[in-house]
């Protein structure tokens, strides 16, 4: 049972084009991008991740792998609050989840397929462009070259994904997770540099196996990138992040396994036409902790503004 009820604590987190699917936290290139007022953005992607799960020796599991893919729709509508550029972000993940390794010296595997729990996140600008059409969002980049943003958000995953109480490994997980977040862009030319900052707070799971509730101390996250944009609006990042905490505790027993991540990525965007575009990804994920998990991710989106 132990085995199962670690394994279990995965948490997928998908973002708008960024479709990543890791255990607690993502990398997200051009996060606090300004989308100009009118405009509509729908996008969608798949991601195929995998790779080796790591478990407190006491469980007795080993060669554990998991290998997951994934798809999901976005849909992107900016407004203003004030003079302030904000938006909303609506994400519809489903996937294919599959684990297997031994468990006392036997084999086992287990697949889930179905929907994920969906998220929701709001943001805003509070320092840089204001709320701007598109002909005066082109103009405000032109006079300047150099620029910073500053801007905060939060989102909220809905528990509404796949879910049974009498099943240990679930695609949703019954508790809303609940992420603020900050974010600075500095912007020179044809380059920028992205920070952000995060921190993910997680409801109860007052129906986890067998009637147990499941709670879990808050996660803290860094993510950095550094792009670059080209003249014929392709560009390339590279990133970096940073996850520590998320310790779970079932019945008022702590399980002693926060999670340590560290993640890099590449990603390349390139333009179909003016209104579309793609991007594929690598993502790596490690732990440095000796419980947690060491996967890979490939990637491709797609979205289209109208």
């Amino acid at each position: 049972m132990g085995f199962f009820k670690t394994i279990g604590n995965l948490i997928f987190i998908f973002s708008f084009f960024n479709i990543s699917l890791i255990t607690a936290q993502d990398i997200e290139p051009r996060r606090w991008t300004p989308l100009p007022l009118g405009t509509h953005v729908v996008g969608g992607g798949y991601v195929h991740t995998f790779g080796d799960i790591l478990f407190d020796p006491i469980l007795q599991a080993e060669d554990v792998r998991m290998k997951v893919d994934a798809m999901a729709l976005s849909y992107v509508q900016p407004f203003k609050i004030g003079n302030r550029l904000a938006r909303i972000d609506v994400l519809l993940p489903y996937a294919t989840a599959n684990w297997e390794g031994l468990l006392r010296g036997a084999p086992t595997s287990i697949t889930r397929t179905g929907f994920s729990d969906p998220r929701i996140r709001f943001s805003m600008n509070l320092i840089g462009p204001k709320a701007l059409n598109a002909q005066e969002m082109m103009a405000y980049y032109a006079e300047h070259a150099t620029s910073t943003m500053l801007g905060a958000s939060v989102s909220v995953t809905f528990p509404l994904g796949q879910y049974a109480g009498d099943k240990l490994l679930n695609l949703g997980q019954n508790r809303f997770v609940i992420r603020p977040q900050v974010g600075f862009v500095h912007n020179w030319g044809l380059w920028s540099y992205e920070f952000t900052a995060s921190v993910f707070l997680y409801t109860n799971n007052t129906d986890f196996f067998n009637g147990q509730e499941r709670k879990q101390d808050p996660t803290f996250a860094a993510q950095t990138h550094l792009i670059r944009r080209f003249k014929n609006r392709m560009w390339v990042s590279v990133s970096a992040g940073y996850g520590l905490g998320g310790q779970s505790i079932v019945d008022s027993q702590p399980n002693n396994d926060e999670r340590g991540d560290f993640l890099s990525s590449l990603a390349l965007g390139v333009p179909i036409t003016k209104k579309q575009s793609v991007k594929v990804f690598y993502l790596h994920s490690e732990s440095v902790k000796s419980i947690g998990a060491d996967t890979d991710s490939l990637g491709f989106g797609y979205s289209i503004l109208f």
